[in-house]
């Protein structure tokens, strides 16, 4: 079974975009859960553009499924993560300003730091998931950090996925395979649709999980969030 872990980083977009506590990133954790999702997301930076750290805490007591942190692991994001208990954290290289992911760690060359802070993490009873491009050798580094999972950054397929599909998830595939060969479980995220969701899903073996932000908060807009949420879910079946 793939686990569908909903990002709920536009919700605090949109309620930050005008102040105040409308729309409620809590209810909106409760309510993802309540419509069948089997996890929350969220991806705090140091500017609280969105997720703000207070979120973190208030999201934490409602979260009965999976709680997944994303953020760059400085001192202050580890503290957090550790401090609140997440069930996973997903370990991005984002600098401060980045407006969104859009590459995955080079593991050899961060080899030594990755593997201090997955230690750190693991002896805190944290899952740990580095965020990697579909690449074998990527993914031969992450196994060399000692990290749970890797979460194979999709957005590559999702641009090719209109132009050629089987081209598109062909790397994907490698990657996943070698992942399953080193003992790594795999998750995956970043523009994953419902037009694109189900060819990834079919294709992919060791898919743990994926995490959906954008794409299914947009289509909720149109199509309400219970609604949507069963569609994602039907993808991955």
């Amino acid at each position: 079974m793939t686990r569908l872990s909903v990002n709920i980083n536009k919700i605090a977009t949109l309620r930050n975009s005008r102040g105040g506590t409308i729309p409620s990133v809590t209810d909106a954790a409760i309510n993802c859960q309540k419509f069948g999702a089997q996890g929350i997301t969220v991806h705090p930076r140091p500017d609280e553009r969105h997720i703000k750290k207070q979120d973190v805490y208030d999201i934490k007591p409602v979260i009965y499924t999976e709680f997944n942190i994303e953020g760059y692991p400085g001192e202050d994001f580890l503290n957090m993560v550790i401090d609140v208990k997440a069930d996973q954290v997903t370990l991005v290289p984002d600098d401060h300003n980045q407006l969104t992911s859009d590459h995955g760690w080079d593991t050899c060359k961060h080899k030594v730091f990755l593997t201090g802070v997955i230690k750190r993490l693991q002896e805190n009873g944290i899952r740990t998931s580095i965020f990697v491009d579909p690449d074998v050798r990527a993914v031969e580094g992450a196994a060399e950090t000692g990290t749970n999972r890797i979460e194979l950054y999709t957005e590559p397929y999702a641009k090719q996925y209109p132009v050629n599909k089987k081209e598109a998830i062909a790397p994907f595939i490698e990657a996943a395979n070698a992942a399953g060969r080193l003992n790594i479980e795999v998750n995956a995220g970043h523009d994953l649709n419902l037009e694109n969701l189900n060819y990834f899903y079919k294709n992919i073996p060791n898919l743990k999980e994926v995490s959906i932000g954008h794409a299914l908060i947009a289509d909720a807009l149109y199509l309400g969030l219970e609604t949507t949420i069963r569609k994602y879910l039907d993808c991955l079946k």
